[in-house]
């Protein structure tokens, strides 16, 4: 089976495309990876190496070529070949591959080794790899990566740049080493530089990577108990997009926030940083993680980095790196190294090179402890030794501790006006609580925004500004002008964020809106029940008993409690206003709607059955008429006890449409269950008027059909303007909007079914059909 597709069984990963990389040396391709030529060497044990030398953005041409790291890694295996001391007589080959600091071409670069030939003539296992150990990556995405893949045949890895602090996980990561702190101890030395310098409101840009996480998460958990205030937190997207970037660039305008901490590697941050510029957004003062503390593409591309501080790794002096590289042939032979690059040549204190060098050194030196090791005094069971002439990669892990220590970096300029990465404290994590951070502060040079340390930078503006600036989000009051608190969920930060104070409570109550609607809902009633009187006393007329006496008293009767329930929705949400308010409406609507269905069914009938032959009538007698309202009712009533006892509506207090305000509301439980319930209604409202319409064509002085049309057109059009209104309306007007809705259609069955008929009734003593 091919190791890609093992691997992608047991460990999938998300696999973004390549973007085209520009560079005087062959680009990554989303075809495979890069294997450097004349980067690779023959030997009793082979190493391999995998280095992000190209990025899947455009660089400046300066920045690409051959880096540092993999010449490194070539001085360090030529010196051990050559040394007498160490491992005499034995030599170590080396593999070296350009991981374009993606993650899936470095697991293409990684199985090229394992496969033991060149990715392109090796897609299949081709049996066991001569792989001892292997040296990279740099990024931590990466290197999880490459860990999982070789762990199950249990090679050891150790990386020289991947810091993220989930890699320190043994059980999930074993064979993986590394000679730099994770960052556990970075963000702590963050966190102790704000606190030194008191910037109190801050913000984090990070790359969309495990690094980037991790250090966040671990950064939040440093600054916890603390003073410090996290004002913003964006992302680099993994595939860069201008409008998201353009995105976090109008948060870092608009916001007070003046120191922004950035965990991101050089290759995502140079793009971000190339559109920074474009924005003219000033005033910032920067601090730099390892990623890119010493990153001279950025320090030489962009000027007004100048000032930043930040905490690199610890450098180291690799002997004969410079005249090494020196010797070395120039990228395309139309130009010398010194040429294509100033940073490549600068030698002088090396760091990411360094932590390179010692990954090999500490490869070489454990299996040269395995070849001479003592019978009776080994590493492994009985005291036993490793097979001089059968050394297996898993022999050589040993557990490898980087001491946790950064220096602190501040970028200035020298005198010809290039960058320079000025040590100007170091912070040393084994020291004692309160005494790992020292700085010379003499020697910082700061922006000209942030000149001599002034109180701009130093405090991130009165903490007072911090509060309005995060009273949009009611989490945050202060004391002292300079410690900011976190509000209860209740309470919301005053207008001078000097104190909290209760959020204002907001539900439709007996204020004004609330007794216009109460009146209202009082008058529909009483005037629903006044035509019942009127239809009672006249129940012996022509008039009442032709329009079907009974039916006519139920639905009034239903009329009147529809006009009654909107009441239920004014007052403080409760337990059982919640679950009546909408039970009720719902079934009070359908008992008023089944019997105008009874109604048009009987007219419709009526017509029907005076043609010869047609015997309908018999079928919609006072009993069926019963029957049908009963069952259409029951239908609703049905649906509402499944709603109560599967999910009810229950009272709820709303903190995330307006954060200032608390809305007491009634949340409906089920919304299934809610939206079937008007679904119910308005099945039968458009029922009802499909008949009525049918009706239409009777004879001419029955009005009746087109009494009940219009009143179902009316009833259709206020419920189909309900939803987008109920949807949209905010608070407290949400519930006006469904109390308004349901008044609106009592009133347009009332006035279009009851108005005619009481005004023959009343006002024209001599009854027509005419007037029908």
């Amino acid at each position: 089976m091919s190791l890609l597709l093992w691997w992608s069984l047991y460990y999938p990963v998300s696999i973004s495309p390549l973007t085209e990389a520009t560079s005087t040396q062959p680009a990554c391709s989303p075809q495979g990876a890069f294997e450097l030529p004349g980067f690779s060497a023959q030997g009793d044990f082979l190493m391999g190496g995998i280095f992000p030398l190209h990025y899947r953005v455009e660089l400046p041409a300066e920045s690409q070529g051959p880096g540092c790291v993999a010449q490194t890694m070539r001085l360090a295996v030529e010196e051990i070949n050559q040394s007498e001391q160490l491992l005499p007589n034995h030599t170590l080959g080396y593999k070296i591959f350009d991981s374009c600091a993606t993650p899936v071409t470095a697991l293409r670069a990684v199985l090229a080794v394992l496969n033991g030939h060149s990715e392109e003539q090796s897609p299949m296992c081709s049996g066991a790899s001569p792989l001892i150990a292997m040296v990279g990556e740099s990024g931590s995405s990466q290197s999880i990566v490459l860990s999982r893949t070789l762990q199950p045949f249990r090679i050891p890895m150790i990386s020289y740049f991947s810091t993220c602090s989930c890699l320190s996980d043994r059980k999930e990561y074993p064979t993986f080493f590394r000679v730099v702190p994770n960052d556990d101890y970075q963000v702590k030395a963050i966190a102790s530089l704000l606190q030194r310098f008191g910037w109190k409101w801050i913000g984090v840009i990070r790359e969309d990577h495990d690094y980037g996480h991790f250090a966040l998460q671990g950064l939040k958990r440093e600054i916890e108990n603390t003073d410090v205030c996290l004002a913003y937190d964006e992302m680099i997207p993994k595939d860069y997009s201008r409008e998201r970037v353009l995105q976090i660039l109008e948060v870092m305008r608009h916001s007070t926030a003046r120191v922004v901490i950035v965990f991101s590697g050089e290759g995502e941050l140079y793009p971000f940083l190339k559109e920074f510029v474009k924005q003219n957004i000033t005033g910032t003062q920067w601090v730099a993680s390892e990623a890119w503390v010493t990153a001279n593409v950025l320090a030489e591309t962009y000027p007004f980095l100048d000032g930043t501080i930040g905490f690199a790794i610890r450098s180291g002096k690799v002997p004969g790196l410079r005249d090494y590289l020196t010797l070395m042939p120039p990228c395309s032979g139309q130009e010398t190294l010194l040429e294509q690059h100033s940073a490549y040549m600068n030698t002088s204190s090396p760091r990411v090179a360094y932590n390179v060098y010692k990954a090999v050194y500490a490869i070489a030196h454990s299996l040269h402890n395995l070849l001479h090791c003592q019978a009776g005094a080994g590493p492994f069971h009985n005291r036993s030794c490793a097979h001089s002439t059968n050394v297996h990669p898993w022999q050589c892990i040993n557990k490898w501790d980087a001491i946790p220590s950064y220096d602190l970096i501040n970028w200035q300029r020298g005198p010809n006006g290039g960058p320079r990465f000025v040590t100007v404290g170091l912070y040393d994590g084994s020291k004692a609580s309160g005494k790992e951070l020292a700085i010379q502060e003499e020697k910082i040079v700061w922006s000209h925004f942030c000149h001599q340390m002034s109180l701009t930078c130093r405090i991130s503006h009165d903490c007072l500004t911090h509060t309005k600036f995060l009273s949009s989000f009611s989490l945050f009051f202060c004391v002292d002008s300079i410690d900011c608190h976190e509000c209860p969920e209740d309470y919301w930060s005053n207008a001078d964020g000097t104190m909290c104070i209760p959020k204002v409570v907001e539900f439709l109550s007996h204020d004004a809106m609330g007794i216009a609607l109460t009146v209202i809902a009082v008058v529909g009633a009483c005037l629903t029940v006044s035509i019942l009187a009127v239809f009672l006393h006249h129940r012996t007329t022509p008039i009442v008993r032709i329009n079907n006496s009974e039916l006519s008293f139920f639905i009034l009767l239903s009329l009147t409690l529809c006009f009654l329930c909107a009441l239920m929705f004014i007052g403080e949400p409760t337990s059982w206003s919640c679950m009546l308010r909408h039970t009720a409406f719902s079934i009070t609507f359908s008992l008023c709607i089944s019997c105008i269905l009874g109604k048009t069914l009987v007219v419709l009938a009526a017509f029907t059955a005076a043609r010869p032959g047609n015997n309908i009538m018999k079928w919609l007698g006072p009993k069926q008429q019963r029957v049908i309202i009963f069952s259409c009712t029951l239908v609703q009533v049905l649906i509402c006890a499944a709603w109560l006892i599967a999910s009810p509506p229950y009272p709820s207090k709303n903190i995330q449409d307006q954060r200032s305000k608390i809305i007491l509301e009634c949340s409906v439980g089920s919304q299934l269950a809610f939206w079937c319930v008007l679904g119910y209604i308005g099945l039968l409202a458009c029922l009802c008027f499909i008949l009525a319409f049918l009706a239409r064509k009777l004879p001419g002085n029955f009005n009746e059909a087109k009494f009940i049309t219009f009143s179902m057109l009316i009833f259709c059009a206020v419920w189909i303007s309900f939803i987008p209104a109920y949807v949209s309306s905010p608070g407290k007007y949400t519930v006006a909007v469904e109390i308004f809705a349901i008044l609106a259609s009592s009133f347009g069955l009332l006035f279009c079914l009851f108005a005619p008929k009481c005004y023959i009734i009343l006002l024209n003593s001599q009854f027509t059909f005419d007037l029908l």
